[in-house]
């Protein structure tokens, strides 16, 4: 299972006319995108703590009341994702990774559609890939990035 699927808050959850960065807009955004990704890479720390604990609680000989309170402490910790989660869809990204902060932004290069694609730690928005690619597909940014494709010559 991948991390994101380990927390029930949706981080893509709502359809929304999607906005397309160019690598300006998308650099422009990191200033709130990286508080926020922090956030969520926090708090979703904090959730999967708190789940092993009570996987670790169930395991053992405790009480119910013990059990109550650490699941009450796993939605608050849901829930708390939500808001951090509605923030980046209102910018316009997407995140990929709960546990690394990844984040892929919507951009147009060479007449299709890509992902313009930031990590958590990175200075600037300085890869991108194919929207079936994924992380493992990341390429540098070249300074022909977001041209219109070349005219074939006949």
């Amino acid at each position: 299972m991948n991390s994101q699927n380990a927390a029930t808050a949706e981080p893509n959850a709502e359809p929304r006319r999607q906005r397309l960065f160019t690598i300006e807009s998308a650099n422009r955004a990191l200033v709130l995108v990286r508080k926020v990704v922090q956030d969520i890479v926090d708090r979703y720390s904090e959730l999967m703590r708190l789940r092993a604990e009570c996987e670790e609680l169930s395991a053992a000989i405790t009480t119910e009341d013990q059990l109550e309170r650490l699941q009450e402490r796993i939605e608050q910790a849901t829930d708390a994702l939500n808001k951090p989660c509605a923030e980046l869809r209102e910018i316009g990204c997407d995140l990929k990774d709960w546990a690394g902060g990844l984040i892929d932004f919507p951009a147009m290069h060479q007449g299709r559609k890509v992902w313009l694609c930031w990590r958590l730690g990175e200075a600037t928005v300085a890869h991108w890939h194919e929207l079936d690619a994924g992380f493992a597909g990341r390429c540098p940014i070249g300074d022909d990035f977001g041209q219109p494709p070349a005219a074939k010559v006949l």
